[in-house]
């Protein structure tokens, strides 16, 4: 089983893989996104896959509205 969790880390957005997060993405959308684009591929070659992301946040998902 494949699974990205959209997360905020130490206010960056992250999405976690197997235990690791290592890209810094801009707003939730652009790290749920990501998300979406490697459980595609995932799924293209026959696993199953989860994919998490919070409902909270701001409107726009910047990790730092100002």
């Amino acid at each position: 089983m494949t699974a990205g969790i959209v997360a905020l880390y130490a206010g960056e957005w992250r999405v976690s893989h197997d235990g690791k997060a290592e890209n810094v993405y801009q707003t939730k959308e652009s790290a749920f996104e990501a998300a979406v684009a490697a459980a595609s591929l995932a799924l293209r070659q026959g696993h199953e896959v989860i994919v998490k992301a919070p409902g909270h946040g701001t409107a726009t998902g910047a990790a730092n509205p100002g």
